[in-house]
């Protein structure tokens, strides 16, 4: 989806401003219309810090459900692994530690030592890790992103920004439901004797957030992804650089509350709904059904849904044959006659092509369109 207004119609819904945060860049994003609610320098490259890790634990997921690797498989701790600066889970070169552990220790300890580990046992180097990972940000659409490691060690050439993170966090929230329901919200992990506690500090101020990732280095400052479900409504905030690490606790959870409180998503159609039916020329037959090809939410300022306007626009003329999953047309959203949201619609269906006399005689009516 496409939208195409950042602080929608606030002034006639009466929404006060998004709050000033003491913040580099933040971004409060809906994970189910994919939509930015409010935004400071959310396209401003910053430094990601241990945020790094959601990608890296993004490709250690692809890796478990692709079959490359088990959670149950132990995998080497090499000496760059062991003695990484920064925090650690504290793996031992000599110690075998299975996938699932360093899953473990690297999203609720944010181990470096097992970012590395996971890294090297699913690339067989840090290096061509890194290249996966910027292959992955490409492919998800993550425009102003690049790294060179996987823990967020700093580095010029590793980069991101507030909104391709939301886009990651969203990614990995919708393709790996079970893993995030897994290990995200988990407040406290041990290993190798050592209890370490999860850094974000939401899970225990906050029971509607239910995960993400914290991230500090000197010059990055204090950094959290925090993702927060109320009801149907799971909104995504991006919090970078912020001075402590109480604030970026403070900071992230106005953010949510502002969307909460003045925000809303419905879904409008669900994958596979039918949305229109489109005239189909020199087709076996007439028409085809427009649906989308994903769930369709939108999300307003509350109140403000009786006021939206859908307008289904067909690529005409339709000529057949038409594949099942072709885009055929668009469907816009406006309020107060200002395009807010578009959205391709696609074939339910395939349709073929008629027979010789059928694609002769709608030949001919195609002349006087």
């Amino acid at each position: 989806m496409t939208f195409l207004a950042s602080h929608l119609s606030a002034q006639a819904a009466d929404i006060p401003q998004p709050p000033t945060l003491a913040v580099k860049s933040y971004q409060l994003y809906d994970y189910n219309s994919e939509r930015v609610i409010a935004e400071q320098d959310g396209n401003s490259r910053v430094e990601p810090a241990s945020l790094t890790k959601i990608m890296s634990a993004y490709l250690a997921f692809k890796a478990v459900k692709n079959g490359h690797l088990t959670l149950t498989q132990t995998l080497p701790v090499s000496v760059k692994a062991w003695k990484v600066e920064g925090s650690k889970m504290f793996i031992e070169p000599n110690k075998p530690v299975t996938v699932d552990e360093l899953l473990h220790g690297m999203i609720i300890q944010s181990g470096n030592d097992a970012s590395i580990a996971l890294a090297e046992g699913i690339a067989g180097s840090e290096e061509g890790f890194a290249e996966l990972m910027n292959k992955e940000a490409a492919r998800l659409g993550m425009k102003d992103s690049h790294f060179v490691n996987a823990t967020g060690l700093p580095d010029p050439q590793h980069y991101t920004t507030a909104h391709d993170l939301a886009v990651l966090a969203g990614a990995l929230i919708r393709d790996y439901p079970e893993e995030y329901k897994r290990l995200y919200s988990v407040k406290e992990y041990t290993y190798n004797k050592i209890s370490q506690p999860n850094r974000n500090r939401l899970l225990w101020l906050d029971p509607y957030v239910d995960g993400m990732k914290t991230g500090h280095t000197k010059s990055a400052g204090y950094c959290l992804v925090t993702s927060a479900k109320r009801g149907d409504t799971r909104l995504i905030s991006i919090v970078l650089g912020a001075p402590s690490d109480s604030a970026r606790a403070t900071e992230s959870q106005k953010l949510l509350n502002y969307g909460f409180q003045f925000y809303e998503s419905k879904l409008i159609y669900k994958r596979g709904s039918e949305v229109s039916s489109l005239k189909v020329w020199k087709g076996a037959e007439n028409t085809v059904m427009a649906t989308v090809a994903k769930d369709l939410s939108l999300t307003l300022p509350k109140g403000e849904y009786a006021r939206v306007k859908a307008k289904v626009i067909s690529q005409q003329p339709l000529i057949a044959p038409v594949s099942a999953g072709q885009q055929i047309g668009t469907i816009q959203f406006t309020l107060d006659d200002k395009l807010i949201a578009e959205h391709k619609l696609v074939a339910a269906k395939s349709v073929e092509a008629a027979g010789i006399f059928g694609r002769m005689l709608d030949s001919i009516k195609l002349w006087f369109e």
